[in-house]
C-alpha cells in the first residue's frame, strides 16, 4: 500500500483534566492574603478569635494570622473553613469552589465539540476557557485548554501550533508526577510523527515509558496511553518487534484501565501490529471492538481512523472493492470535520485502491492534487507514498523517466523521515526500472540501499527498548 505507515495513528485521546493541580493558590496571592480573608469572614459571621480557633488552635495565632505574619497550613486552612463555613479552595484562593467546578464542566463541553464537530468549533471555546483558567490561576485547567488546543491543531494539521500547545501545557505541568504530563507528551510525539520525525517520537515516548517504570508509579493508564502512542512511529520505521511488544504490554494493562477511550486506541493500534503479521481477521476484530467503543462515545475522528484502517485490511485481503467503501467512508467523515491532513492521508490510500481497480485517471487525478497538500514537514510519510503512487501509473503507461523522478522523490522524503519498511519498497522499485533499462550498476546500488535500510530498524532511539513495568 502506499500509506499504510500511519493509516490509523494513535492521535485522538482526549486531554486529561487537570483537575486539582496547580490550582491551589492564585498567581495574585500574597503570604497575607488568607489571614485578610479570615478576617473579613470571621467578621461577617460574628465569631471571636477565640470563638473560630477552638479546640484545635488558640486565639493568639488567628491574630496573627489575621496580621499575615504567618502562612497557615493546609490543616489550620480545612479547620478554619469547616468554622466559617466555605469551602478549602475558597478559603485559599479567594474564589468561590462552582467557579472552579463550572470551568471542569466546560472544558469536557469543548472536548464533547471537538469530538462531534470540527476542530475550529472547540478552538473558540478552548482559547475562552484557557483566558479564564489564566485569569483565575487555575494551571491544571489551563493544561487541559491547552491540551485540547493541541488535539484541534492536530485534527487541522497545524503541526508547529500543536507542538506549541502540548509543550505549554507540559511546562505548566512540570511539577506535577509523569502520569498528569503523558498527554502532553504524547501529543508532542504524535506532532513529531505526522511531521515525519519518527525518530524524535520514539525518543519521547520511550524517555517518557523508561522514567515512569523506573519511578515505581504505578498508573496503568499513563502507560497504556504511551506505549499505544509508540506502535505507530515503530511501524512507520519498520520495528515491527518492537510494535508489537509496545501492543502486547499495553494488551497486559487493559483490564486495568477504565477509560474507554485509551482502551479503544489500544485495540486500534494492536491492530495495525496484526496486520503487519498478516493476521488480517484478527485485526480486523480488533478495529470492530475500537469502533463500536468510538461509536458508544460519539468520537468521529476515531471512527474515521477505524475505517481508514479496515479499508486497509480489505485492500490486504483482495477485497478492494470493499477497500473503497471503507476508505470513501472514512474521508467523508473527516472532511466533514474539515481534518486536512488526515483528510489527505485517507486519499493516498484511497487512490492506490482506485489504481489497483483500474481506475487509473481518477488515481491520478487525486494524487496530483494532494503534492500541494503534503508536503516535506506536513504528512512526509504520506508525500512519499503520494510520489511512489505517480512513480507507479507513470510505470504502467511505459513513462519510465517521469517514474524515475518519483521514485526519487519519493526515496529523498522517506529516508528524511526514517520510514525504514517503505524505504526498503521504494529502492525496489527504482532498481527494478533501472534494471529494465539497462542501467545495471545504478540498479544494483538501489537494491543496495534498500537492503540496508531493511536491516536498519533494530534500535529506533539512542538505546535499547522499553523497559516492561514492574510486576504487581
Amino acid at each position: 500500500m502506499a500509506a499504510k505507515h500511519t493509516a490509523g495513528t494513535d492521535t485522538g485521546q482526549k486531554p486529561r483534566d487537570g483537575g486539582e493541580q496547580g490550582s491551589r493558590r492564585g498567581p495574585s496571592d500574597d503570604p497575607g492574603a488568607v489571614g485578610r480573608r479570615v478576617h473579613r469572614l470571621r467578621t461577617e459571621r460574628g465569631l471571636t478569635q477565640r470563638q473560630l480557633a477552638e479546640p484545635a488552635y488558640t486565639a493568639a495565632y488567628i491574630s496573627t494570622l489575621e496580621a499575615g505574619r504567618v502562612r497557615p497550613s493546609e490543616a489550620a486552612i480545612r479547620h478554619l473553613a469547616e468554622r466559617l463555613g466555605v469551602t478549602y479552595e475558597e478559603l485559599e484562593t479567594g474564589r468561590p469552589a462552582h467557579l472552579a467546578t463550572d470551568l471542569r464542566l466546560r472544558l469536557v463541553e469543548a472536548q464533547r465539540t471537538l469530538a462531534t464537530g470540527a476542530a475550529e468549533e472547540a478552538v473558540a471555546a478552548y482559547i475562552r476557557l484557557l483566558a479564564e483558567a489564566e485569569q483565575l490561576g487555575l494551571d491544571g485547567e489551563r493544561a487541559t485548554a491547552l491540551l485540547g488546543l493541541g488535539q484541534c491543531a492536530l485534527e487541522t494539521g497545524e503541526l508547529p501550533v500543536a507542538r506549541e500547545r502540548f509543550e505549554a501545557a507540559e511546562k505548566l505541568l512540570a511539577d506535577a508526577p509523569l502520569p498528569q504530563r503523558a498527554p502532553a507528551i504524547r501529543g508532542r510525539a504524535v506532532a513529531h510523527l505526522l511531521a515525519g520525525e519518527l525518530r524524535y517520537a520514539c525518543y519521547l515516548l520511550e524517555s517518557a515509558i523508561d522514567e515512569l517504570n523506573a519511578s515505581g508509579l504505578q498508573d496503568p493508564g499513563a502507560l497504556l496511553l504511551l506505549y499505544t502512542a509508540a506502535i505507530a512511529p515503530y511501524m512507520d520505521m519498520g520495528a515491527h518487534a518492537r510494535a508489537a511488544q509496545a501492543g502486547e504490554l499495553a494488551l497486559a494493562l487493559a483490564p486495568q484501565v477504565s477509560d474507554p477511550e485509551l482502551v479503544a486506541g489500544l485495540h486500534r493500534g494492536v491492530a495495525r501490529t496484526l496486520i503487519a503479521a498478516g493476521r488480517t481477521q484478527e485485526a480486523d476484530a480488533s478495529l470492530a471492538r475500537a469502533a463500536e467503543i468510538y461509536q458508544q462515545l460519539q468520537i468521529r475522528t476515531e471512527m474515521a481512523h477505524c475505517h481508514w484502517m479496515r479499508g486497509y485490511v480489505h485492500a490486504q485481503d483482495g477485497d478492494l472493492s470493499g477497500a473503497e467503501s471503507e476508505l470513501r467512508a472514512a474521508r467523508d467523515m473527516l472532511a466533514s470535520k474539515r481534518a486536512a491532513l488526515y483528510t489527505a492521508q485517507v486519499e493516498v490510500e484511497l487512490a492506490d485502491v482506485l489504481r489497483r481497480l483500474g481506475k487509473r485517471q481518477e488515481a491520478e487525478a487525486l494524487l496530483l492534487r494532494l503534492l500541494g497538500e503534503l508536503q516535506a514537514d506536513r504528512g512526509s510519510v504520506h508525500a512519499g507514498g503520494v510520489h511512489r503512487l505517480l512513480g507507479l501509473i507513470a510505470e504502467e503507461r511505459s513513462d519510465l523517466d517521469r517514474a524515475e523522478e518519483h521514485y526519487v522523490t519519493a526515496l529523498a522524503l522517506l529516508e528524511r523521515a526514517g520510514a525504514a519498511g517503505d524505504l526498503a519498497d521504494i529502492c525496489r522499485l527504482l532498481g527494478d526500472l533501472l534494471r529494465r533499462a539497462g542501467r545495471t550498476e545504478a540498479a544494483m546500488d538501489a537494491y543496495r540501499t534498500g537492503l540496508g535500510h531493511r536491516a536498519a530498524p533494530g534500535s529506533t532511539t539512542l538505546g535499547p527498548a522499553p523497559v516492561r513495568p514492574p510486576a504487581s
